[in-house]
């Protein structure tokens, strides 16, 4: 939290916004005010963005960042997280050979069958002869089936007989137990659209399919700016110094967003030290913490101007967070995520500009948005958009306490962040959540599209 930012006005909206009214009982400026309208009482200071269209301004910001960067190979070790830049097309047929499932006999033709008591086939090594009807060989599961042979038969339903002649326990299937060439794909398949992420089962499809390497968009790359000369790095709080909680909390939440953090530095409250930081760091994003309001030593709007930046979003129609900003630059970094110095209001600040400014860098799909019931009646702001942490139980969100924008206690505890209109959300109402990045699929969430053969 920055001290110097404007946290009594904000606080005051909120409070006002909780019991049904802004100050002077007026109404806050709409999308639909006229040009050049007086701003009615409890107007931001800045020119404020609805905050759809504000997330919206990130996605398409990054978005077009992205289609100037260089998409990259990488060795199959260093991919996961990244998003494919191209579809995953299979190289060889899956599998790439008849293969047999089970341990058990490679048969040919109808029974019972002669075995060679020294012959077996093994994964990994290529079947010496073909396989003649009225013989069997012993088979391991994943070798490759012999030529001429017409099923597998699990060891556990075939015997041997004195003489060396196997019986089948049960009626044996012409093709069972054998896993055909190409049967999960032939060459040339798309296994996967790009734009999908790198997990774990993705690697392994990959190396099943022949790649080495997969072709990536490149990490997003950012670096961190906590402001203010009233932060401790550790410690108790005393004499008006406050303990940072947004240098430890920035770094792990953007990569989870999928982006390299380059480092976190703290810059006092100096505007040559911060526009020396800005303009000469080679990140793709900075992130900033506090200063972006109108107080004495909040330097950002001011470094911003000097350094030619083009301010994209300057102050959002949501709370807390409202006096978040993004700006984007000609040389230098791409672009500024600003973000206010209250802890509560920095998140809301991530989840709006930081998340679809980063996801679309990345080249990432947006998530499918979802809504859900409340349990429970939500304040809302008299005109804003507000962002409430809320726990899911069962199908029903249930917002959390400690809300404030300086709390962290209740987003600390949440699936999720409600999004709730101005005026509030009555008991039933579904809302809009939005995911935290570490929270992954609720489970009320149904699946879509995926098939379970």
């Amino acid at each position: 939290m920055t001290m110097k930012e404007s946290v009594p006005d904000d606080g005051v909206d909120d409070v006002l916004a909780l019991v049904g009214r802004s100050r002077g009982d007026a109404p806050g400026p709409t999308a639909d005010s006229a040009p050049g309208a007086a701003p009615a009482p409890g107007a931001e200071r800045h020119r404020a963005t609805l905050w759809h269209e504000a997330r919206a301004v990130a996605a398409r910001a990054g978005a077009k960042a992205a289609a100037g960067r260089a998409q990259e190979p990488v060795p199959l070790g260093q991919a996961l997280g990244r998003v494919l830049a191209e579809p995953l097309h299979a190289l060889t047929d899956l599998p790439s050979f008849d293969t047999s499932a089970m341990d058990g006999w490679a048969v040919a033709g109808p029974g019972p069958w002669r075995v060679d008591p020294e012959g077996a086939v093994l994964a990994g090594h290529a079947p010496a002869t073909v396989l003649d009807d009225g013989h069997a060989v012993r088979i391991a599961t994943g070798a490759r089936v012999p030529p001429g042979a017409t099923a597998v038969i699990r060891s556990e339903h075939a015997r041997t007989d004195a003489a060396g002649q196997l019986h089948a326990r049960r009626e044996v299937v012409p093709g069972q137990d054998i896993r055909p060439r190409g049967q999960e794909c032939r060459s040339g398949d798309r296994l996967l659209p790009a734009g999908s992420t790198v997990t774990p089962a993705v690697l392994g499809l990959a190396a099943a399919a022949g790649y080495d390497e997969l072709t990536v968009h490149p990490c997003p790359r950012v670096e961190v700016l906590v402001l203010g000369d009233e932060l401790l790095a550790s410690g108790l709080p005393h004499e008006g110094l406050i303990r940072d909680a947004l240098g430890p909390m920035l770094a792990p939440w953007l990569r989870a967003l999928g982006a390299e953090v380059l480092g976190t530095r703290r810059v006092g409250d100096d505007a040559e030290a911060l526009y020396a930081a800005v303009t000469r760091s080679t990140a793709d994003v900075v992130v900033t913490t506090g200063g972006t309001a109108a107080g004495p030593v909040d330097h950002v709007h001011p470094v911003l101007a000097r350094a030619g930046a083009t301010l994209l979003v300057d102050g959002v129609k949501v709370r807390p967070g409202h006096p978040m900003l993004l700006a984007e630059f000609g040389v230098g970094p791409a672009h500024l995520v600003g973000l206010p110095g209250n802890p509560l209001a920095a998140v809301s600040g991530l989840l709006t500009l930081a998340e679809p400014l980063l996801r679309t860098l990345a080249g990432r799909p947006a998530p499918e948005p979802y809504r859900v019931p409340v349990r429970e009646e939500i304040q809302g702001h008299p005109y804003d958009t507000r962002l409430v942490p809320v726990v899911l139980r069962g199908d029903e969100a249930a917002p959390l306490h400690y809300n404030g924008p300086a709390m962290l206690r209740g987003i600390a505890a949440a699936d999720g962040m409600a999004v709730v209109p101005p005026g509030g959300a009555r008991p039933g109402e579904a809302l809009d959540v939005l995911d935290l990045p570490w929270t992954g699929l609720p489970a009320h969430r149904e699946a879509q599209g995926v098939c379970f053969t």
